[in-house]
Parts: structure tokens; sequence; C-alpha cells
């Protein structure tokens, strides 16, 4: 199947080839299923098939599974005559075992290569998401974004916006007369949520080196693309970063590619595991982003493959954007579940061999209900399929190994090194260190003038004071000069102070203004 990714054999015996054409990749997919139906397996033999054809991969690895593509399979292996026995089953004849290019990738850089992006790029809607802001908070949030546009001010790292954020608390009266109501009561509750983003690791998203999509859409010398597989199985402990980080990365792909209308075989193919994470409780605006993203970045070359548990984790309209479909066993244990199990099956095109439903609830480990895309387009008769075995190792690498290979990376080096370059942090603690310093000066100068004019106050009294008759006491003129010198010194101190005042305040917000 040289125009084809092989998929399984389905038919009466699993001996017609089931395949997923290359030109139709591009149309997105769905692999679903309830837990232990082989879901990953499915993954992992999609990505090798993709990459065998020359086309790059990037996928999540949620449980530490799919490393294993970086090696090859064992005769040694305990499921080796299993799967020798399933591809003579299917008429796999030329099967054998071989390892695939692996790119490692970790956000928190412990088990692959940092990933990183800037708090511009992904942008106030996605960072708004991810915090789990108010309307409120996400329309203060896209103002500090707009002053820091109007200023200069590059968001690079969470330490920048925080930052800003400090600045627009500070400000918010004036910027509520340009922007709109800033509260400080709206800042505060993004500063904390940006304190548990950094408490989960967060902020290890955010600096430079950024992510150059070139360097997950690459092949090696033999033509096949190489598989970026991202370390997921700590991120998983902060849902909301996964699902906001992936959809980031798909909506990067759709900013930064060319168009190329419909391609021989994809650009590049992202599967996007545990694919319900991204529509739990979200904005509608979002799911409307992702829809318009799953709608036009075919036209890019990208193929997106949710995968989950169940086709209903998906919004409708973004599941009818879906054009290929591996569904493995649905379980209806519940009324609810049998309602699911229903609607699932009458996504498909009939089969006259079987019921679809009764399939996809019947279908065992290993084996899928599968519809793809055909010639012009159209969708394939529903088919029971038994997935090929794959060619990779079946389960996670060593430590040992998979350092290796992310010592021998292309890539290895380059993004290691955290740069942290002249930012909006440093811009504002620079304008607010020489208000501060321009505000000393002046309470310096302040304490100069005041001393100034004591001494001078004191030489005038001693040289113009007239003498006293001999019935005036001496305690009670003293006590009047005493109280007339305290007047006076206490008016020049008043009006001393006031200037100075006015100083102050023009030095501090002059400061903090000045080049917008």
């Amino acid at each position: 199947m040289s125009d084809a990714i092989f998929i399984g054999g389905g038919g009466e015996d699993y001996a017609e080839k089931q395949g997923l054409l290359l030109k139709y990749a591009n149309r997105h997919g769905l692999i679903a299923g309830a837990t232990g139906t082989g879901k990953t397996v499915t993954l992992q033999i999609m990505a090798e098939n993709f990459a065998a054809q020359g086309v790059p991969v990037f996928l999540s690895d949620v449980k530490g599974d799919l490393s294993g593509l970086a090696a090859a399979g064992s005769e040694a292996f305990k499921l080796h005559d299993a799967f020798t026995s399933r591809a003579e089953k299917i008429g796999f004849d030329d099967y054998s075992y071989g390892a695939f290019p692996v790119t490692f990738w970790d956000l928190y850089g412990e088990q692959g290569h940092p990933i990183r992006t800037t708090v511009t790029e992904m942008g106030p809607l996605l960072l708004a998401r991810m915090l789990e802001l108010t309307d409120a908070q996400e329309g203060v949030l896209n103002i500090a974004f707009r002053v820091a546009d109007e200023q200069g001010l590059p968001l690079l790292d969470l330490k920048d916006l925080q930052a800003l954020l400090v600045w627009v608390g500070e400000n918010g009266k004036d910027l509520s007369l340009r922007y709109g109501n800033v509260s400080k009561a709206s800042v505060g509750a993004i500063q904390r949520s940006l304190l548990v983003l950094e408490n989960q690791g967060g902020s290890k998203l955010f600096g430079e080196p950024a992510l150059e999509l070139s360097d997950i859409i690459r092949t090696d010398a033999d033509g096949r693309g190489r598989i970026s597989i991202l370390a997921a199985d700590k991120l998983m402990g902060a849902p909301r970063l996964y699902a906001t980080f992936l959809l980031w990365l798909l909506s990067e792909l759709f900013e930064e590619l060319p168009e190329v209308g419909d391609p021989d075989k994809p650009k590049v193919v992202f599967f996007f595991d545990e694919a319900h994470l991204l529509f739990d409780d979200a904005p509608k605006v979002l799911v409307d982003k992702v829809e318009q993203v799953a709608r036009l970045i075919r036209s890019k070359g990208v193929g997106v493959y949710f995968c989950t548990q169940n086709p209903a984790d998906v919004p409708e309209d973004i599941l009818g954007q879906l054009g290929n479909r591996i569904q493995h066993a649905l379980r209806a244990f519940t009324a609810r579940d049998r309602k699911q199990l229903r609607l699932a099956a009458e996504t498909y095109r009939d089969n006259p061999r079987f019921s679809t439903e009764d399939a996809i609830r019947d279908v065992g480990v290993g084996e899928a209900v599968t519809s793809f895309l055909e010639r012009k387009g159209a969708p394939g008769v529903v088919e029971r399929t038994l997935i090929r075995p794959p060619s990779s190792q079946l389960g996670p690498l060593a430590p040992s190994t998979r350092q290796a290979v992310i010592n021998a990376s292309p890539i290895a080096g380059k993004y290691e090194a955290l740069k942290d370059r002249e930012s909006a942090f440093e811009v504002l603690k620079a304008r607010a260190d020489k208000a501060a310093k321009e505000a000393e000066d002046a309470e310096r100068a302040e304490e100069e003038i005041e001393s100034a004019a004591e001494r001078e106050y004191r030489a005038g009294r001693r040289y113009s004071g007239s003498k006293v008759g001999r019935s005036t006491s001496r305690r009670s003129t003293r006590k009047s000069d005493s109280s007339f010198g305290e007047a006076m010194a206490e008016a020049v101190i008043k009006e001393l102070k006031g200037t100075t005042g006015r100083r102050i305040v023009r030095g501090i917000f002059g400061s903090l203004f000045k080049g917008r």
C-alpha cells in the first residue's frame, strides 16, 4: 500500500487490507475506545506508518509507553509469537522489527529536550484558559497585553507578566480612563492564578529559546519522518497546562505553515491524546477556535487525530471534521453508555454484514471498527479490523537508552540553556529604580534646603535682633522668640515639603510613563 498507511486486516477472515490513504490523511481523524482496548498500540502503529512514509509526527506520551518507538521490537519479547501469528492472519507478509527516528521533548526538561514558548506567543486567550480566569479578569489580561505592545515591553516569561501586572495595578486609575475598568481585585486574582501555575511547573513553559516549528517537522537521512514525543506523564498533573500547550502548538502550526491545498501526503501529523481535557469546561470562544483550526489547518497539510475514550468527548462541530475513524470497544454498563454507543454507531456508513452497534460493543483487544475516507473523500463502509502488530518495541525504553537517544538528537544542546534577555521585567525594574533614585535625590535636596534655611534664619536672628529693656523678663522674651522661630520654620518646611512632594510625584510618574 504505497499510497496509504496499513492499519490492519478486515473482511470475513481479516484478510482484506485496511489502510488510510495518505492523500486524505490531512482530513483529520479519531481514535476512541475504553481503557485497555488497544488505543495506545493503534497510535503507535500509525506513528510508525506515517514516519515510514516520510511524514513527521508529533504525539504526547501520557502513560510513558510510546518511547519504545525509538527501539526495535525483539524476538525474545513475550508477544513475539502472537505478533507474527497476527501478521500472517492479516496478510502482513513483510512484517519485521525496526526502530524509528525519535526526538524526545519534555516541558520540564527531565525526559527530553526542553520545549518553551513566550508569554506573547501564547496570547491572552489561551493564557486565560490556562489560568481559568473569569471574563472580567480576562479583560484585564487583554489590557495588560495591549499596554505591553504599545510600550514595547517584551513578555517572555512569567516574571515579565507579573511585573507588568504590578504596574497595571498601580496605574489602574489612568488605564481605566482609556481601556475600561481595571480593578486591583482582578489584578490580584490573576497574580494568584499565576502563582498556582508557577507552583505546577508552568514557569518552565515560558522563556527563551522558544521552540522553532522546523524542529518538529524533520526527516532523517533516509527520508523517514521524525517522531516527536512529548513526555506527558508528569504534565498530566496539570491538565489545563497540558491541553493549552498542545492547542497553542496546533495554533502555531496553523499560523506559520503556508497553504498547500491537498498534498499527496501530510506535512506533519499531530496526535492529541486525552483530547477530552481540551474541551472539559471550555468556553465557547475556545471551542470555536479549535473548530476553526480543525476546518482550516488541513489546507496547510496538517492532519490532526484526537484520541479519547468516547466520541462524545469531542463537540459535534469538531467531530464532524474527523473523516478517518478507528473505534475500539465501548462498554455499555448503563443506560447512558448504551445511548452513547448507539450514537457512535450512527456516525458510520453501514456494512450489511454486521451491526455496527454490536461490533463496537463486542470487538476484542487489538481489534477495532474502522472507517477511512475513500476516493474523492467519501467515507468508507465500516469494517471490523484486526490492528497490525507494531514493529518497534512495545513498552517504554530503559532510562539509559532514552538518554542516549536524547544525546544523539540533531538538536541536542539547542534548547537546554535558558536565555534571559532584557524584557518587561528588566525595563520596568529600571524605570522603578530610576524613579526611586530621583525621589531619593529630591529628598536629599529637601534636607539640604531645610538645613540652609535654618542656618540663614539663625544667622539673621543673631545680627538683627533688638536689645530689650530692663522691664522685659528674660524668660518671657525667650518664649516669644522661640514661638516666632518655630512658626517661621514650620512655614518654610511646609512650603518646601509641598514643592518636594510635587517633584517626587513628577519624578515617579514621569519615569514610569516615559517612553509611552
